[in-house]
């Protein structure tokens, strides 16, 4: 019944582990397979700035360009509209349904992004929560 559940599931792939990490026991790469593979991988599209990869530039959702700006619903739409076409483009593993963008903490500039989406092959959902902060936080005022 194991290999069953794996072959249905082995088209969402698997690949190192983000961030890139090695076991303490066996000193061997950290894998990741299936759902955790695809969070992670939407994970690094979304962290990624335009530019940053020097072999494919185009690579990421550039949302570091929404930085600072006011939130409002242009803003909100922008983001929407930038990770729909990004995970669009670098994750054909998915079928993105939604993308809602709320302000939790707009004082510290912090929104969070819900994604829903959909495997491609087997029409599973799936929902992922990305916190993204529009100030850049800094703790080096605050004594301990």
């Amino acid at each position: 019944m194991d290999n069953v559940v794996h072959n249905e599931t082995a088209f969402l792939g698997s690949g190192w582990a983000f961030p890139v990490s090695f076991s303490a026991d066996n000193h061997q790469l950290n894998l990741s397979a299936n759902e955790t593979n695809i969070n992670e991988s939407i994970n690094i599209i979304l962290n990624t700035r335009k530019g940053e990869r020097t072999l494919e530039a185009n690579f990421g959702s550039g949302i570091q360009q929404f930085m600072f700006r006011k939130i409002d619903s242009a803003l909100k739409g922008e983001i929407v509209e930038t990770i729909k076409f990004a995970l669009l483009r670098y994750e054909p593993r998915i079928l993105v349904q939604d993308v809602k963008v709320t302000s939790t903490d707009t004082l510290n500039g912090k929104i969070e992004i819900l994604i829903t989406y959909v495997y491609s092959q087997t029409n599973t959902r799936h929902n992922y929560v990305f916190p993204f902060y529009l100030k850049e936080g800094t703790n080096l005022d605050k004594k301990k």
